[in-house]
């Protein structure tokens, strides 16, 4: 890989991550989830890819699951549950922040970012070499104008996440996700499962679930007919990330 990708900027931030973890620091103008892709079998399971960004909270993380890859894509939900927890805890008491299916995190229904999930081409049946879980929050607006003109975007520096830098956040981030990973061994993906469709936007009438492949199953009340809303598809293209760009719409 090109060796300016790994040299930390003198003036980033220095990220605090347990143990288990290997931080690759990348210029600001790299990309963290392509990196992670590019260089997955080398950089191996536990490596953190971070840019250094004032505007955002931009990261990928290396996994190595070891089971098939049709039930280990369901790691995107322990990622996304990880950051959303991150952001609530340095969240101020009268924000929420809710999660759209599957992928958009939300502040008081303002878009603030999102999560997207990578894998090689390999047999369904069989574990992946590696997963890519890539996060980005948007930190700083950098637009123009009073920010109740964009209702349908959200920074953390205008809901008040006065404490909330990106170096904070990541590490935040990783601390939550090996929780989610402890309680997944210990518990089954059943707690992944519980946490991840609390933090869904409330939809009155409709109950959800999710299935062993990671598909979203929605009853509605009263129906005995089941709504299946297949996760492969949905990821294929980020629901919350402007691809012109590349930061969150």
């Amino acid at each position: 890989m090109p060796p300016e990708t790994r040299v930390k900027k003198p003036f980033a931030p220095k990220l605090d991550l347990p143990p288990a973890f290997r931080l690759v620091t990348l210029r600001e103008v790299g990309d963290a989830f392509a990196h992670a892709k590019a260089n997955a079998a080398e950089l191996g399971a536990g490596t953190l890819v971070y840019v250094g960004r004032f505007d955002l909270a931009e990261f990928a993380v290396v996994l190595e699951p070891d089971e098939p890859l049709r039930t280990a894509r369901r790691a995107f939900y322990a990622g996304l549950t990880a950051l959303t927890d991150a952001l609530i805890a340095h969240a101020p008491p009268e924000k929420s922040v809710t999660l759209g299916w599957p992928d958009a995190i939300y502040v008081d229904h303002g878009l603030l970012g999102g999560g997207q999930l990578a894998w090689p081409e390999c047999d369904e049946d069989a574990p992946p070499p590696w997963l890519i879980f890539g996060g980005m929050i948007r930190t700083v607006s950098m637009a123009e104008g009073d920010p109740g003109l964009r209702p349908l975007a959200a920074a953390l520096d205008e809901e008040g996440f006065d404490d909330a830098g990106s170096d904070r956040l990541v590490g935040s981030f990783a601390r939550h996700l090996m929780a989610l990973i402890d309680a997944w061994q210990e518990q089954g993906f059943a707690a992944i499962a519980k946490n991840y469709l609390t933090r869904l936007a409330p939809e009155n009438g409709i109950h959800r679930d999710l299935d062993e492949n990671g598909d979203l199953l929605v009853r509605r009340m009263g129906k005995t007919q089941v709504e299946r809303r297949r996760l492969v598809p949905a990821l294929t293209t980020p629901s919350w990330l402007d691809q012109k760009t590349g930061g969150p719409r």
